[in-house]
């Protein structure tokens, strides 16, 4: 716990360029990679966006898939200059169709094992993420699909997303994570029909149970939840970067802790804070890059 909270407010470090992953996902160096980083510029500047770009398996968790992704996390968790981070299709009619079960038949039992583990781990490090996550479902979030939408901290789908825990429809069970998210999401009653009857929702469905937080009506170009997560993430960016983090970093630990004290760091700055809404002071830069206050 504490680990995470000096993490959280210790000072950025000093921008530098991601290798392979930060730049135009366009250029020749990013345009066979199946996972893609884009960091907005302009009004947008702080907003990150993870591309999924396996269009011959349908953004499936493959092996290169998932070893990607995990590389790109890392590098991304170390730079400070991400305030939200959306993760987005482009693949169109797919958010992401789950494990690739076609690759998995190849493997022994043993490298089934360990590739279960490493997508378990690939959800937690997207749920441990510092910065807002948000999960742009333009299409299907199947079974591994859905369970990396849940392991966001906010969801938008598309009136055309059709997404379900579907494993048992297969003989299997969701084995990353989406038997503890799911429950904790809807509650444990309707987490357990969904995952007994591998139910599929669609985008209105899902916003209905509280799956999603919005669900808007999809566009000709194929890409309105990522639209709306754009909005949304915009939304997000002239708050304090910190206490958006802390405000993250409280919720995901509350039932664990009966509360999040930060000292005088934050007796100092709660007072700050005040003073910034009382005058209405509207400097969405004031409190960004520094590591000791909220505002």
């Amino acid at each position: 716990m504490l680990r995470t909270l000096a993490s959280a407010l210790r000072p950025p470090r000093r921008w530098r360029p991601l290798e392979k992953t930060r730049g135009c996902a366009s250029s020749p160096e990013d345009a066979g990679r199946e996972i893609q980083v884009r960091a907005l510029e302009g009004l947008d500047q702080g907003i990150t966006e993870i591309l999924m770009n396996r269009p011959s398996a349908r953004n499936a968790l493959g092996n290169v898939f998932v070893s990607q992704l995990l590389e790109a996390l890392a590098q991304l968790r170390e730079d400070r200059h991400v305030r939200v981070l959306i993760f987005r299709s482009g693949v169109k009619g797919v958010f992401c169709a789950g494990a690739d079960l076609k690759e998995r038949e190849q493997m022994s039992e043993a490298e089934v094992g360990v590739f279960v583990q490493r997508l378990r781990g690939l959800m937690n490090e997207i749920a441990a993420f510092p910065a807002p996550t948000i999960a742009a479902m333009d299409g299907f979030a199947l079974g591994g699909g859905l369970e990396l939408a849940l392991a966001c901290d906010l969801r938008v789908a598309a009136s055309s997303a059709v997404m379900g825990l579907i494993e048992t429809t297969r003989g299997l069970l969701p084995g990353a994570g989406g038997t503890q998210r799911l429950p904790r999401c809807l509650g444990v009653a309707l987490a357990k029909e969904l995952i007994f009857t591998g139910r599929r929702l669609s985008g209105m469905q899902a916003q209905a149970l509280g799956l999603v937080n919005h669900a808007v009506a999809q566009n000709e170009e194929g890409n309105a939840a990522y639209h709306r997560a754009l909005a949304l993430a915009q939304e997000i960016l002239p708050q304090a970067p910190i206490a958006v983090r802390l405000g993250k970093l409280a919720i995901d630990r509350g039932i664990e802790v009966r509360g999040l004290w930060v000292g005088p760091w934050a007796h100092r700055n709660q007072r700050g804070g005040w003073k910034v809404v009382l005058s209405r002071h509207t400097d969405s830069t004031a409190g960004k890059n520094s590591g000791t206050g909220l505002f």
